[in-house]
């Protein structure tokens, strides 16, 4: 079972996605950078690490790739194995390459524009090594 971790600021996209992934696993939805974080930091101190997080970029507070980048000081921090660290995919409005290269260079999974479709989800999934 996969544990993953949904941030979205607009609540109908979370249960959107939650939706889409139920059947890989449990969800949980952060509305804002700052609760991501704040679970991400929960779920590693449980000892019950996510193995996936679906970042929007546009947060209220954090800009998404900021928290990426949070996450990843957090692993680097905990001595995490490269092997062990979370898979990040975004999940965007914004489709340009910037942001695309910001993500890649951050080590995200995969990139994915709204509205979100169940194929493009799995087939990330799937290049991801989730399913």
């Amino acid at each position: 079972m996969l544990k993953t971790l949904i941030v979205d600021d607009v609540p109908q996209n979370g249960r959107v996605l939650k939706a889409l992934m139920a059947k890989y696993g449990d969800c949980d939805i952060a509305l804002n950078g700052r609760e991501a974080v704040n679970a991400f930091q929960n779920a590693w101190k449980q000892g019950a690490p996510y193995q996936l997080v679906c970042m929007d970029i546009m947060l209220p507070d954090i800009d998404g790739l900021k928290v990426v980048e949070v996450l990843r000081k957090m692993e680097e921090a905990m001595k995490v194995e490269e092997s062990q660290r979370v898979k990040i995919i975004i999940v965007s409005s914004l489709d340009d390459s910037p942001h695309r290269l910001k993500a890649y260079n951050l080590e995200c999974a995969g990139y994915i524009t709204k509205p979100i479709s169940s194929k493009d989800l799995v087939e990330c999934l799937k290049q991801a090594k989730l399913i």
